[in-house]
């Protein structure tokens, strides 16, 4: 075929380069070289020629085997992807299966754990619980003791405060009694000693009134020339002097 192509093209160019014949469109070319060139397109036609009919023939087969081979071929794949599916398919619903039972596994795996530790758990509780309910009665008991203990102290402490309170009071009415004693007996004796004082005093004021009227008598009679009063009003005047002076200023 491609030598056919070759003696065209060489024949083109052979036409092409001859020379004209003047006055018309023609040319005058080598006949011997363009005879052997279409000799040799000639030779070379057939054979290529041949081949393009054999295809040209047997297209409709080879359509009709392409077709069929296409359609065996996508039968096959569709074959081959329904095994293939159905494969996948086992392969899921085993690997569905196989999770299941694993899930399922896991599950009562789990619920037996969970229920070993909720009986554990449950276990610890009851004994967390004991104990604190031991601990919750001993402290209540021993707060009830101290309770007890402390309620008895302080009604012996109440006990005692009264008592020196009782004590405290029955001083203090005694104080109380004593100093109004002694405030009573001391007025008493700042009044008597106030009357005796007053009565001394109003007898030595007598006695000193009766002294300067005989002075005053006497002087008069001086004066007079007459002479000192007698021995009377001399005697009388002393009286009460040497009375003042004799008398005890206990007595009232």
């Amino acid at each position: 075929m491609y030598r056919t192509f070759e003696g065209i093209d060489e024949l083109l160019q052979m036409v092409d380069q001859a020379y004209g014949v003047p006055m018309t469109s023609n040319c005058m070319v080598p006949r011997r070289e363009v005879l052997d060139l279409l000799d040799e397109i000639r030779n070379a036609i057939p054979t290529e020629m041949d081949d393009a009919q054999d295809v040209l023939d047997k297209r409709d087969s080879i359509i009709n085997e392409a077709t069929e081979r296409s359609h065996s071929m996508v039968a096959d794949a569709e074959a081959e992807a329904q095994r293939l599916v159905a494969e996948a398919q086992e392969k899921c619903d085993a690997m569905m299966n196989d999770a299941e039972d694993r899930a399922h596994g896991m599950v009562a795996h789990a619920e037996d754990e969970a229920d070993s530790i909720v009986q554990d758990a449950q276990r610890e509780y009851d004994d967390v619980t004991g104990r604190a309910a031991a601990e919750a009665e001993r402290l209540v008991a021993s707060g009830n003791e101290s309770y007890d203990r402390s309620v008895n102290e302080g009604l012996k402490e109440q006990a005692r405060l009264v008592s020196e309170s009782e004590v405290v009071r029955m001083a203090n009415e005694e104080a109380t009694r004593v100093r109004d004693s002694a405030h009573a007996d001391s007025d008493k004796l700042r009044s008597d000693c106030d009357r005796y004082v007053d009565q001394k005093l109003a007898e030595f004021e007598e006695s000193l009134t009766s002294v300067l009227r005989t002075v005053g008598k006497d002087r008069a009679a001086l004066r007079g020339g007459a002479g000192i009063s007698g021995g009377r009003s001399r005697s009388t005047s002393r009286e009460p002097r040497d009375d003042y002076r004799g008398r005890d200023p206990r007595r009232n």
